[in-house]
């Protein structure tokens, strides 16, 4: 179909968006011992949740429902309050559908596609011809209506947005295998030689876990799918390898609907699920040129923030001078007589004089303690760092009090220190 002949405008008010954020998170390991993944803060201000929410909200796509299950109430209750901007009215909503046991088992989700299975009802009830379904914890800008126009001009009935990835070090992923025409022929777990990208023999695609299915064909595949005992009712495992050949299944290059900050040299999409790569990516804000430029104004990332006072930074003393370099620091925060560099500072954190935080994030309500070092960590809300404790410098003793990933980025909770008292 060409492009003259798409109503686009029709199209992405046809599209119904599903937002997966049920899951636990464990490799955020105590990150999420009290809330699900996609409610973990980030970027100094935000929810996970808020790049896929805002992606949504910015191409157009304001049907949309977050479907939760693990440790929901503080994800909901930010949800409630970020979001309900949207005018019912006008046919835009963010809808909350937590687990119910919908199905004739009463089983919680037991996986990506049961979850969207046991909502069928509600799904088939808003008369959507496009269903958008979204991962709750990827951090990314993309147009979806891009990706709903590609999907129409190549005629799909399931579209898979890919990510290009090295080809060296794709066995990481899940590996979409596509003609030169973005036809799929296969889905890989992890494979040992992943095929590459026709044209592009350094890259391959991986899965982004972003699927645009024709209503009528995601309903009819749920079904079929809930039907099989066999199987583990995921959408990467299951129910997409068994349509390769069944249906018109294409891959979508992430280029083709990335939105770009200006200077950046390549599209931006992370999977935060490690504590390491939650680290690195609030890390990647901090660069001067960031490939996610959470300043630029034409693709804003929506959240919900209490009323706080300014950023402050007190005393200009040599030694106990309060300032903060190559860092973001957030409303409500409080630099007392202390170095931060190239960290981030969420709400309401308080550094006192004397200490330094370097390379490090930290979490709304931190306080740190005078004389105190911290260095490549991640501190949990909340915590208190005691006076003179250092963080990040003896990895043998960190191991000891706190947990540290491969990386030797340390995580801090208020439970960890406690144990020491």
């Amino acid at each position: 179909m060409s492009e003259s002949r798409i109503d686009l405008n029709d199209a992405v008010r046809s599209t119904l968006a599903l937002v997966l954020a049920g899951g636990r998170g464990s490799r955020l390991r105590a990150l999420t011992a009290t809330r699900a993944k996609p409610a973990v803060p980030f970027g100094g201000k935000f929810r996970i949740i808020d790049f896929p929410l805002s992606n949504c909200v910015n191409s157009g796509v304001r049907r949309i429902s977050v479907i939760t299950q693990y440790r929901a109430h503080e994800l909901i209750r930010h949800v409630e309050r970020a979001w309900n901007f949207l005018r019912h009215e006008l046919g835009e909503f963010v809808e909350l559908w937590p687990a119910q046991q919908q199905t004739e088992a009463g089983s919680w989700y037991l996986g990506t596609a049961d979850a969207v299975f046991q909502n069928l009802e509600l799904i088939e009830s808003h008369g959507a011809r496009y269903v958008l379904i979204l991962a709750g914890d990827h951090v990314y800008r993309q147009d979806y209506s891009r990706l709903i126009a590609w999907h129409i001009e190549h005629g799909a009935d399931v579209t898979v947005s890919c990510v290009e990835v090295p080809r060296q070090s794709a066995s990481s992923f899940g590996i979409v295998d596509a003609d030169a025409d973005g036809t799929v022929r296969g889905f890989l777990e992890k494979p040992a030689d992943p095929p590459a990208i026709p044209g592009k023999p350094d890259l391959s695609y991986a899965s982004m876990g972003i699927y645009l299915f024709n209503a009528d064909v995601l309903s009819d595949q749920l079904v079929r799918d809930a039907a099989k005992a066999e199987s583990t009712h995921d959408f990467g495992h299951d129910l997409l390898p068994y349509l390769v050949g069944k249906v018109r299944l294409s891959a979508h290059p992430f280029p083709e609907s990335c939105v770009m900050s200006p200077g950046a040299t390549e599209p931006y999409w992370r999977d935060v699920g490690t504590l390491d790569a939650f680290w690195a990516s609030n890390m990647d804000f901090t660069e001067v040129t960031p490939a996610l430029d959470l300043y630029d104004r034409r693709w804003p990332i929506w959240t919900y923030q209490e009323q706080r006072p300014p950023a402050k930074f007190v005393f200009n003393d040599d030694g106990r001078r309060g300032q903060a370099t190559d860092s973001l620091v957030s409303a409500g925060c409080v630099v007392s007589g202390a170095q931060v560099s190239r960290s981030l500072l969420f709400t309401d954190t308080r550094v006192n004089s004397y200490s330094q935080v370097d390379q490090s994030v930290l979490l709304p309500g931190v306080s740190v303690g005078r004389h105190a070092k911290i260095r490549r960590a991640v501190i949990s809300a909340g915590v208190v760092v005691p006076e003179h404790m250092e963080i990040g410098y003896d990895r043998a003793l960190d191991e000891q009090r706190f947990e540290v990933t491969e990386m030797g980025i340390t995580l801090v909770t208020k439970k960890m220190l406690a144990a020491l008292s």
